[in-house]
């Protein structure tokens, strides 16, 4: 129940959602009113639709499968929205360096970020902060391929995960049942309760031992490795500092399967070793840092705390640049702007003429081949207006029925999988939103109406006395 109570809240908290489930309501109860005609309607609708059972199935799996191509493009395109569009809750911040990419700030950054560069009681402290070090590296230097090349995020693990315990190590929960936490990673939340409590165990792990190390499904698989392994990882982005790792488990299945954790302090271990073995510090000790989040509460906390640490002589050598993470995210999809843009503009809008154009034909050809049928419909006294909307239910059935059975199976099948395995940037996979069930109606009763417009007008203008002429 608390899942469906959580479901739906997520559901209805989109508008879009709301105002749709507002309008089938409507006619809902619109049906109801005159139940006799929509019964009589739909009976004769599915009739015709049995009529040619072969053409209507080939309509129908052809609009199938242009609506599951659209759905899993918006699917994408909806993540991406989202993420690089500015929260009003979970306000999150990144700071870089300023004049360089890839951003390497020094470590010694770290503390006077975490307060928002704050130096006075009135500024603002963030509620939360968290610390990302890139490192990268191959299982075989000597023959490096994609498969056995890993980059992790080297951070604090309880900043992935850090669920509350009892003095007895018993998880907390709130009133609801839903266990106590804290994460700065986004979609953790979408990980059921036996995933999160993996993956704290883990995070506990790493803490105790720097050396283990979490992995992502799709990693591991390509690897090749398993959990339990351990394996030596030759750094080319911190030369000299290679690891030794013990992969102690995956994350939730989703958006981290290709994604590698390791604890920064085994990173900044490694540092300080290379420094002590060779008598002077690593070329990368004092770029160990690209990213800073801090977590704020509002907008207007957010450009104080930026102002803060823009104004901070702390952070001057290097300079340092404060964005919004919506804003930050988005610059890393900059390479990705143009295929993005022709895919939301030319490819969805050429699939959705296409469907257009399949119910048109379809329809058309049925107009065509039941025009004795459509005289003797108004013989016995059905008006023009009457044989126009039994020609638009029938392609609009066709459409709404193939759309939703399109848009379920979508919903179904890949986030079974984990989401669509599409990596742009750091996104590896992509699931399939609750709102595709009425991508798949809407899709599918727009296009009927509009590919059915002209068949129907058609037949609407079928004359009786010349179809009769001609048969005689």
């Amino acid at each position: 129940m608390r899942a469906f109570d959580e479901w739906l809240l997520n559901f209805t908290d989109n508008p879009l959602n709301v105002a749709l489930l507002a309008g089938a309501a409507f006619l809902v109860a619109l049906s109801f009113l005159w139940l006799d005609q929509v019964v009589f309607y739909t009976t004769l609708i599915v009739k015709s639709f049995r009529r040619n059972v072969l053409r209507s199935t080939l309509t129908s799996m052809a609009i199938m499968v242009l609506v599951l191509v659209v759905t899993l493009v918006w699917s994408v395109l909806n993540l991406l929205d989202k993420v690089t569009s500015d929260k009003a809750r979970d306000f999150k911040a990144i700071v870089s360096e300023r004049w360089q990419i890839p951003s390497q700030m020094p470590y010694s950054y770290v503390s006077g970020l975490a307060r928002g560069g704050a130096r006075t009681g009135s500024d603002i402290v963030p509620m939360d902060s968290m610390t990302w070090t890139f490192y990268g590296g191959t299982t075989d230097p000597v023959n490096r391929t994609r498969e056995n090349i890993v980059f992790f995020f080297g951070m604090n693990p309880q900043k992935m995960m850090l669920i509350q315990r009892d003095e007895k190590g018993n998880p907390l929960r709130d009133r609801d049942g839903k266990l106590i936490y804290s994460s700065m990673m986004d979609d953790i939340d979408q990980a059921t309760e036996e995933e999160m409590l993996d993956l704290d165990r883990h995070c506990r792990e790493m803490e105790k031992d720097r050396s283990k190390v979490v992995i992502g499904r799709d990693k591991l698989d390509s690897m090749k490795k398993k959990i339990g392994e351990r394996i030596k990882v030759t750094s080319f982005n911190y030369p000299g500092v290679d690891l030794e790792v013990e992969i102690v488990g995956t994350f939730p299945k989703g958006r981290y399967d290709a994604s590698s954790l390791v604890n920064i302090q085994y990173i900044l271990d490694g540092i300080d070793a290379w420094k002590q073995k060779n008598g002077k510090p690593h070329p990368m000790a004092e770029k160990c840092l690209n990213l800073v989040w801090l977590k704020v509460p509002d907008t207007e906390a957010f450009r104080q705390v930026a102002d803060q640490i823009i104004t901070s002589p702390e952070f001057k050598s290097p300079a340092v640049k404060v964005e919004t993470a919506s804003s930050g995210i988005a610059s890393f999809l900059d390479s990705y702007r143009d295929l993005l843009w022709a895919v939301r503009w030319i490819l969805v809008p050429a699939i959705l003429a296409t469907m257009v154009l399949v119910i048109a034909n379809a329809i058309s050809i049925s107009v065509r081949e039941r025009r004795t049928e459509m005289a003797v419909l108004k013989v016995l006294g059905f008006s023009p207006t009457q044989v126009m909307i039994l020609v638009l239910g029938e392609a609009i059935f066709i459409g709404v029925i193939s759309g939703m059975i399109s848009a379920g199976i979508a919903y179904i099948a890949i986030n079974a999988r984990g989401g669509l395995k599409f990596p742009i940037a750091f996104f590896p996979a992509f699931k399939v939103p609750d709102e595709a069930i009425w991508w798949g109606l809407m899709i599918g009763g727009a296009t009927g109406v509009l590919g059915s417009l002209l068949p129907a007008w058609s037949a609407r203008s079928v004359k009786v006395a010349e179809v009769f002429s001609k048969t005689a």
